[in-house]
């Protein structure tokens, strides 16, 4: 299973909430430092499950927590930057899909790491 997206967006993910917690430090709007804590929290996790992959729960989990990141923090930075929303809802979206990210990592965990699942 290909996982370099996931690898890549753990890249990019930490080094956009490093970038953002610097932004957030010197007079960011209210949300910056949120969207930044989010990034760097959900890079290990995507880094992790890019690089250890051996499922396609956990791959599809990965992919969901990517979805709901993108969606949240991107909601989220809009707010600040563009002085408007995403789309209605989009950071409870978000949201969501990371609470469904997660859940499904703990699906992948009680299903046991399996090749051919």
């Amino acid at each position: 299973m290909n996982n370099r997206l996931l690898v890549f967006a753990a890249g990019t993910s930490g080094a956009a909430g490093v970038a953002l917690s610097a932004a957030a430090s010197h007079g960011g709007g209210p949300f910056t430092g949120t969207a930044a804590s989010f990034l760097v929290m959900h890079a290990p996790a995507l880094l992790a499950i890019g690089l250890l992959t051996a499922s396609r729960t956990l791959h599809a989990a990965g992919l969901l927590l990517l979805l709901g990141l993108s969606i949240f923090c991107g909601d989220l930075l809009a707010r600040d930057f563009l002085g408007t929303r995403l789309f209605p809802f989009a950071a409870p979206t978000g949201g969501t899909l990371l609470i469904a990210g997660w859940l499904a990592v703990a699906l992948a965990a009680l299903r046991g790491v399996k090749p051919t699942d």
